[in-house]
């Protein structure tokens, strides 16, 4: 099934019927025009089995691609991989990428509303200070083109948000910062803000009154003798200054192609178990990781807003998550 809206002036919308994770199904924007700048996520079908991989359908919007860091599990190394630029960061053109987030704006009722993710292909701040900026391209129109109410989903290890405090697009940003140990962050995310600057960060936007996501992602069992205690060390520093508005939880895990393109393969140690989505770290480490994590939540914070990313059924329910229900990061 495929519907289409048709103008003369804009970029057509292609509509599809998707299948959600509670059963129900709903009609959808699957693209905008060729898709290159606006298309749905739905490379994974609904669960049928306690193995298939849980992920609900989001929209992504491919304003830029590429990221300035190094970290060195990024699976844009793999995916950018046949680009001639591979993994540099690179902007989309200006006028394509206005004039199909525009229609969508404009065109996309509140009773279809979404939230756009620009962080699946970029980090969303990458271009912060200047023209090319998300700040500066993309956002001024969700925050003065935007009738019915989407919002765009900015993913980041970067704590360059000075644009963000000055424009003030709480009511169209949703800010969400993957953020993960001190040791990790020094071992494989080269380039990236400090942990720690992150946190501060996301402190900042929250007290301007920005819905603050984290991800913590992907987690490690690094150092050995102490990634339990870095984990709830970085809860606690989390906690110290904002509450997320949700928190959701990854382990490390490597497709072939982002390992066949990794300069660093130091983390390929860890993934001793292969999966529908690469190979993963041990289903009883990933399980005692996660526990870690959602038991101190609950008995510290009374927080439970919490959800995974890309894991089976059957790891949800040994945690007693409803993934019917999934509200990770990506969407409502």
């Amino acid at each position: 099934m495929c519907l289409k809206m048709v103008t003369r002036t804009s970029p057509t919308i292609f509509f599809d019927k998707y299948q959600k994770l509670d059963g129900t199904e709903a009609i959808m924007v699957r693209k905008v025009g060729d898709g290159s700048v606006i298309e749905r996520f739905a490379k994974i079908p609904v669960p049928r089995s306690p193995i298939d991989i849980v992920c609900p359908t989001f929209l992504e919007l491919r304003w830029a691609y590429g990221c300035p860091f190094n970290c060195s599990y990024c699976y844009l190394q793999g995916t950018l991989r046949f680009l001639p630029t591979e993994k540099q960061p690179r902007p989309k053109l200006e006028s394509k990428v206005r004039m199909h987030v525009l229609t969508f704006l404009t065109q996309i009722a509140d009773n279809m509303k979404e939230i756009l993710n620009t962080g699946e292909l970029a980090d969303s701040l990458m271009f912060e200070g200047t023209k090319k900026a998300i700040s500066h391209v993309v956002l001024p129109l969700f925050k003065e083109r935007n009738p019915y109410g989407h919002k765009a989903l900015l993913l980041t290890k970067s704590d360059k948000i000075e644009e963000l405090l000055k424009d003030e697009f709480q009511r169209s940003v949703i800010a969400s910062f993957s953020i993960n140990t001190e040791s990790v962050a020094h071992r494989w995310e080269k380039g990236t803000a400090l942990p720690k600057d992150r946190v501060k960060a996301a402190s900042k936007l929250f007290e301007e009154g920005y819905e603050v996501r984290v991800r913590l992602d992907p987690m490690i069992p690094y150092p050995e003798d102490y990634w339990k205690k870095e984990y709830m060390d970085l809860i606690d520093e989390i906690f110290d200054v904002i509450i997320p508005e949700r928190i959701t939880i990854g382990s490390l895990r490597g497709l072939q192609t982002t390992i066949n393109h990794a300069s660093d393969t130091s983390w390929v140690s860890y993934l001793e178990e292969n999966s529908k989505w690469g190979k993963r770290i041990l289903t009883k480490t990933r399980l005692n990781m996660y526990a870690t994590i959602i038991d101190y939540l609950r008995k510290k914070y009374d927080y439970d807003k919490v959800a995974l990313c890309k894991e089976p059924v059957f790891i949800w329910e040994k945690l007693q998550l409803n993934w019917k229900k999934c509200s990770c990061n990506c969407v409502w």
